[in-house]
């Protein structure tokens, strides 16, 4: 059975981790390498031209930071999931990236299979924090809340959120699986799976990662 691999753009300015990365990821069945880039700039312009599903993007380069290329790209480009790359687990560089709009935040050092996962979780619409510290920035990404330019204001949702929705949404946004919410809240997986169509329906939105970094931009989640 044939299928679209996942295509993924790898942004660093150092040559030796776009080369490592590359061939591990070029060796997957269900993803490939569609471009590389060494700084923003070239970053945002590659992303245009390819079209990426998934940008590995690292924080600090030349000419443009990772954090400044993805704002711009998440405006270009809003269904296409970035992972911010970094040497450091560094709390403010985590919420500037939740605040872009990355949907995940991974150290360089981590452990191959995490990286593919994490490629395959992004795709899949699924947020990537893992280390204590992300949580604690996403975490303050939620009690601030922010807005997008322009929209404060302007109705976002189809129909409101129930009580029950506005809690899942909740939970969502810290990463939580249906089944973890599920236990959380103590109702069954399929009751929130439900519950989760019908937020993505009240959102207009394809997957989880936009229903969350949109009530995280709008300061739906508290």
């Amino acid at each position: 059975m044939s299928y679209e691999k996942i295509k993924v753009l790898l942004v660093d300015d150092q040559t030796m981790i776009r080369q490592g990365f590359r061939y591990v990821i070029n060796l997957q069945d269900d993803m490939n390498i569609i471009g590389e880039a060494s700084d923003g700039i070239e970053a945002i312009k590659l992303a245009k031209e390819t079209r990426p599903d998934v940008i590995l993007m690292d924080i600090q380069m030349p000419n443009l930071s990772g954090i400044d290329a993805t704002k711009e790209i998440m405006k270009q480009l809003p269904s296409t999931k970035i992972v911010i790359l970094t040497t450091f687990d560094d709390q403010e560089y985590i919420y500037q990236g939740i605040r872009s709009g990355a949907v995940g935040f991974l150290l360089k050092d981590a452990e191959v299979e995490e990286m593919l996962d994490a490629i395959r979780f992004a795709h899949r619409g699924e947020a990537i924090f893992k280390t204590t510290l992300a949580a604690n920035a996403l975490s303050k990404a939620i009690v601030s809340g922010f807005t997008v330019p322009g929209k404060k204001g302007e109705t976002i949702l189809i129909e409101k959120l129930t009580d029950r929705e506005q809690e899942i949404l909740q939970e969502m946004a810290y990463g939580l699986r249906n089944d973890q919410i599920g236990k959380k809240l103590f109702i069954t997986e399929g009751t929130v799976k439900s519950h989760v169509h019908r937020i993505l329906q009240k959102f207009g939105c394809e997957d989880r990662t936009q229903v969350v970094v949109t009530a995280l931009r709008n300061g739906m989640v508290k």
